[in-house]
């Protein structure tokens, strides 16, 4: 098995020494992704929509691997306030209808570009 480094362009921070993904075989593993909308660069406002965006840019990175959001096996979503949780959670229930992964959601002090959520993942990518 060979290691791969998946990085499309509009997630993809020149500077930044990370990999967007990197894939293992058949397993993606996805690094944090924030809510930037890629059109601007910026965040977007709001837990709800940091945590759509999120999801938005984690779909992204997935497809690119050859997976999906229906092939993730675990999520981690960091929140800065876990008052957002329940907000946080109606946004991600839409994009993990049924069966939804394994998950943790964690309270940190600070996340990149202040962003209130950001969200990474495991996945098998799809044959």
């Amino acid at each position: 098995m060979s290691r791969t480094v998946i990085a499309p362009p509009s997630v993809t921070v020149p500077g930044v020494p990370l990999s967007p993904a990197v894939a293992y075989g058949d397993l993606v593993f996805v690094s944090g992704q924030l809510p930037i909308d890629p059109a601007t660069g910026q965040l977007v406002e709001g837990v709800e929509a940091q945590t759509q965006a999120s999801l938005d840019n984690l779909k992204t990175v997935l497809e690119a691997a050859g997976a999906s959001l229906a092939s993730v096996l675990k999520t981690t979503v960091f929140l800065k306030n876990m008052d957002d949780f329940a907000a946080m959670n109606g946004v991600y229930a839409k994009a993990f209808p049924s069966e939804p992964p394994a998950r943790s959601a964690i309270e940190v002090a600070r996340l990149p570009k202040d962003a209130l959520v950001e969200i990474e993942a495991v996945a098998v990518r799809v044959k």
